[in-house]
């Protein structure tokens, strides 16, 4: 079974939960951006959490399934449509056989995920799925899907055609995921204090939280970009290179802030003032050029907290859609 691409998106790529290990090597994780919905896709077609997926961009992809397909949209509303017919997001669907899928409008948010029941069919680099660009390795050889490339899926682990109604073009299968609590008060970023943090002058550390900062248009995924009030040092000062993740904001000599993402460096020499969550990261990953950042500092322990409770959602949703198939299959 393939996918063929009719037409390329501005960004389209094969991602998974990232490639760690090998940062010693100068190689960073990368994967999704956000792999929540990233996660969730894969839960919802049947797929380990870990298989790969397609990270769309807008504007988006337009997809030929050359055979009928059990797949899941989930991440930001690109109002998918295959062919004149809107499809939902965050919920399992069997799409019938030269059909395509087009994503026509900017609902909202930075970029979603195409899930295929049994994975794509793609070679490990380095024990991951994911496309380093800078490297040109993983995913589709190591690059953006183009026109014409056509995209194998890895073999099914049930018979999902038959759950497919005479005459349609596709089916929805009854159950779909809340993201309410994932994705609630989408600008609001918490983060907390960075090995640096107390190199930040009071005042700074005041408009940090009280302040807004805009994503700059040259973001990506390597970095945003802020923009907003100047943030100072209480004296200059020269680091080391070191560590930095997902997530990390570090201070720019210029006095604004840079929020490293999936593709960021593997060390840096500029301050770490603070850290993104990790349950945080999926709501920043959906964030575009121009909107606005709102940060709230709180303790690692509220992190923790925060991360462990959405782990253990995601481990229910799993248990259920694992059953729901079961149902089904049976």
């Amino acid at each position: 079974m393939s996918v063929l691409v009719l037409k390329p998106g501005l960004l389209d790529t094969l991602q998974d939960a990232g490639r760690y290990g090998y940062s010693n090597w100068g190689i960073n994780p990368g994967g999704s951006m956000d792999r929540y919905a990233a996660q969730v896709a894969n839960m919802l077609v049947g797929n380990p959490v870990t298989e790969a997926v397609i990270e769309i961009h807008f504007p988006g992809p337009q997809l030929l399934f050359e055979q009928t397909a059990l797949i899941s949209i989930c991440g930001s509303d690109f109002a998918p449509m295959l062919d004149d017919q809107t499809l939902p997001m965050w919920q399992p669907i069997v799409v019938r056989r030269n059909t395509a899928l087009h994503f026509d409008k900017l609902q909202n948010g930075g970029r979603c995920y195409l899930a295929l029941h049994g994975g794509i069919d793609v070679e490990k680099w380095l024990n991951s799925y994911s496309t380093h660009l800078n490297a040109v390795a993983g995913g589709f050889n190591g690059r953006k899907l183009e026109k014409l490339d056509r995209i194998f899926q890895g073999e099914p682990l049930f018979y999902f055609p038959a759950w497919l109604q005479d005459k349609k073009e596709y089916s929805l299968l009854n159950w779909r995921v809340d993201i309410q609590k994932a994705y609630e008060h989408p600008h609001e970023i918490y983060i907390t204090e960075g090995h640096e943090w107390k190199l930040l002058q009071e005042g700074s550390r005041e408009d940090l939280t009280a302040g807004s900062f805009i994503i700059h248009p040259s973001s990506d995924r390597m970095g945003y970009q802020l923009k907003g009030e100047q943030l100072l040092l209480t004296q200059p000062v020269e680091l080391l290179s070191s560590g930095v993740n997902f997530g990390t904001l570090q201070l720019l000599p210029s006095g604004q802030l840079v929020v490293l993402m999936a593709d960021h460096q593997t060390t840096g020499g500029y301050p770490r003032i603070a850290h993104v969550i990790s349950a945080h990261l999926p709501k920043l990953a959906q964030l575009r050029p121009s909107d606005c950042i709102h940060f709230t500092l709180i303790s690692l322990a509220e992190a923790e907290e925060l991360y462990i409770k959405q782990q253990k959602d995601l481990v229910v949703l799993h248990r259920a859609c694992v059953d729901h198939l079961k149902q089904l299959v049976c």
